[in-house]
């Protein structure tokens, strides 16, 4: 098993290994033994490993209140958010209690936000059983759900007290599933691990992904501790996603996240290219690795039309907007751009 501390506000460590979720609620239950767990999970995660982990946790004497939001982004609105806190209430869930979000970034997401505004903030765990969840989402403490106008604009930045990644879950996942969650693992190589873009790209969906894990959340947890709310280098971690998140909307949400980060980091580095910012070999090995991955590496969206979806984006400030560009592979950099000066930066990066 791997360990990695995050130094938060309120520190936590992430445990990274395999066989992990039969211990769910010894690991849980180090900091103090809850009395009631609230537990999120879709219904598939349910019915794969729910009794597995409920028995974890009855085993130290704690109540078990399964809690099953619908599946997919649907899960990520504030209707369902008030659902869940109805339900934490109606079970008595108290502040010496725990969520526990179990499953993927929707889940997690969903679940922290509740976390954060239950009883003015109760604590959570993340147990994640996707790649997606466990390199990225899971750690770091952001949460948030959607609302009509895009993705993630209602949330909070709330700590786990835990992050419990049993890579054994990585095994009934879904090819599209894994390619999805490798998206996020070519975005933290390209930021700072050369050698992980290599890795990824020889071994493909057949990589180590034990230690492509621990790679990625060992920087995530870098990244947090110099800038846990997201006021200056954390926003680095956005490489890739204003387009991508646009790209998701044009979409209507049928494209998965990573199909579409994959597409946005592919666009940020062809215009950066382009301006002279970075080298064809950047532009290259980002697009060989994504191959790889079985991941896209052509938007099909008009640029006008990924502009005006990127208008909502999070890191717009009046009438600037805030893009990650490369300068190699291992090294990018934080750039404000006007919004109208937006659509032909999109454009320039979607032709050859």
């Amino acid at each position: 098993m791997r360990t990695i501390d995050v130094a938060a506000g309120r520190p936590y460590q992430v445990h990274i290994g395999r066989g992990l979720l039969e211990r769910a609620g010894e690991f849980a239950a180090r900091g103090r033994k809850p009395e009631r767990v609230a537990l999120v999970m879709d219904r598939t995660v349910a019915e794969l490993y729910g009794a597995l982990v409920e028995k974890s946790f009855s085993r130290l004497g704690c109540r078990v209140e399964p809690y099953i939001p619908p599946p997919g982004e649907e899960a990520k609105s504030m209707k369902e958010l008030s659902c869940l806190l109805e339900f934490l209430a109606e079970h008595e869930i108290s502040g010496g209690d725990l969520l526990a979000a179990f499953g993927g970034g929707v889940t997690g997401d969903l679940t922290g936000f509740a976390a954060s505004v239950y009883r003015r903030g109760v604590g959570y765990i993340q147990i994640p059983t996707t790649l997606l969840a466990a390199v990225d989402s899971s750690v770091g403490g952001k949460t948030a759900v959607n609302l009509r106008a895009g993705k993630n604009l209602a949330g909070a930045y709330w700590q786990p007290s835990m992050v419990l990644c049993d890579c054994d879950a990585f095994l009934t996942l879904p090819e599209e599933e894994l390619s999805t969650g490798s998206a996020e693992c070519v975005k933290y190589a390209m930021l700072a691990n050369p050698a992980l873009l290599g890795e990824l790209t020889a071994n493909g969906l057949g990589s180590d992904w034990e230690g492509v894990v621990e790679s990625c959340a060992r920087l995530k947890a870098d990244f947090v501790a110099r800038d846990e709310r997201g006021k200056g280098v954390r926003n680095l971690l956005n490489f890739g996603h204003t387009v991508g998140h646009a790209a998701e909307r044009c979409a209507g949400y049928a494209l998965r996240h990573g199909e579409g980060v994959a597409m946005g980091m592919m666009v940020m580095t062809r215009a950066a290219r382009k301006m002279g910012f970075c080298e064809r070999e950047t532009e290259t090995r980002l697009q060989a690795a994504l191959r790889a991955l079985k991941l896209p590496v052509e938007c099909p969206f008009p640029p006008d039309a990924l502009a005006q979806a990127a208008l909502v984006d999070k890191k717009r400030e009046g009438s600037l907007i805030t893009l990650v560009r490369p300068r190699s592979v291992g090294n990018c950099e934080l750039t404000k751009l006007k919004i109208e000066e937006l659509e032909d930066y999109i454009r320039l990066g979607m032709e050859e």
